[in-house]
């Protein structure tokens, strides 16, 4: 081999390899979901759903590289209520969101989705094992409407029972802050909680005071589906009733990744202007 094929080739090898903060997809998985390598540690890749809440890990081998510049986020374009843009003489006050999460890049993904339809949202990033130390003070200052606890969960199913708290990452953490929140507030029409993220224990947070939770079927959740649920809450007038089951229709998994309580929006209208 000439020295000329001997560099292509090696070009071509370091091209292939994989490195941090590549986008990756997993052969065994049938390729159902884009990651992006965040840590590389004994030959095992550590990886982060780009749009699903989910931690995961892999061998190289298993991998294969997402060879789309970017990823087109459809559930961005979600159909959610919109403020009217002819008025006419009326004014629209949307409820107010505090958005807690315990994951950086997902946070600010929900915090431009609030921005681009619309609602004024309060972001703030806490680990998911002090939220609740952390939520009052939160809830006292800002004074929402509706307050989402989120980021990541997974309930190891080899530990044994669906029912038990010790079997899941963080569910017991959100269970917890969601407890705090709802004794601060026993109203769920005047302060709604969404709470979980991918395959949290969905009956005991909704027993623990959530209007909404994750995940009934202990799947995972897209980044997005719990900003989806508070925006359409945000921008729904408090006279309508939500129709429950469209509401998680909008959301990734349906059903299956979230449900709740029966419902009224939570935006005011007023006139004149």
């Amino acid at each position: 081999m000439s020295k000329i094929h001997i560099k292509s080739y090696i070009l071509m090898v370091n091209l292939m390899k994989l490195k941090r903060g590549d986008l990756v997809t997993r052969k065994s998985y049938n390729h159902d979901t884009v990651f992006k390598i965040t840590n590389i540690k004994n030959d095992i890749y550590y990886l982060k759903g780009v749009e699903v809440r989910l931690y995961a890990d892999s061998p190289e081998e298993d991998l294969v590289k997402y060879l789309e510049k970017e990823t087109v986020d459809l559930i961005e374009e979600i159909k959610t209520p919109e403020i009217p843009e002819d008025r006419s003489e009326y004014f629209y006050l949307p409820a107010k969101i505090l958005h807690i999460d315990g994951d950086k890049e997902y946070l600010e993904k929900c915090l431009n989705f609030y921005k681009k339809k619309g609602v004024l949202a309060i972001g703030r990033k806490i680990s998911e094992d002090h939220v609740y130390e952390a939520i009052l003070p939160l809830l006292k200052e800002f004074k929402p409407d509706i307050v989402v606890i989120t980021g990541h969960d997974a309930y190891y199913r080899k530990k044994g029972r669906a029912d038990d708290l010790k079997n899941y990452k963080n569910s017991a953490n959100f269970i917890k802050a969601v407890k705090v929140a709802r004794n601060y507030e026993f109203s769920h029409e005047k302060l709604v909680i969404i709470a979980g993220a991918c395959q949290s224990n969905y009956e005991e947070l909704i027993k623990a005071g959530a209007n909404f939770a994750s995940s009934p079927k202990r799947i995972n959740i897209h980044a997005l589906d719990p900003a989806i649920i508070a925006t359409t809450l945000a921008l729904t007038e408090r006279s309508k009733e939500i129709n429950l089951l469209s509401l998680l229709d909008k959301t990734k998994y349906g059903h299956n990744g979230i449900g709740g309580l029966k419902c009224n929006g939570l935006m005011y209208v007023g006139y004149p202007r």
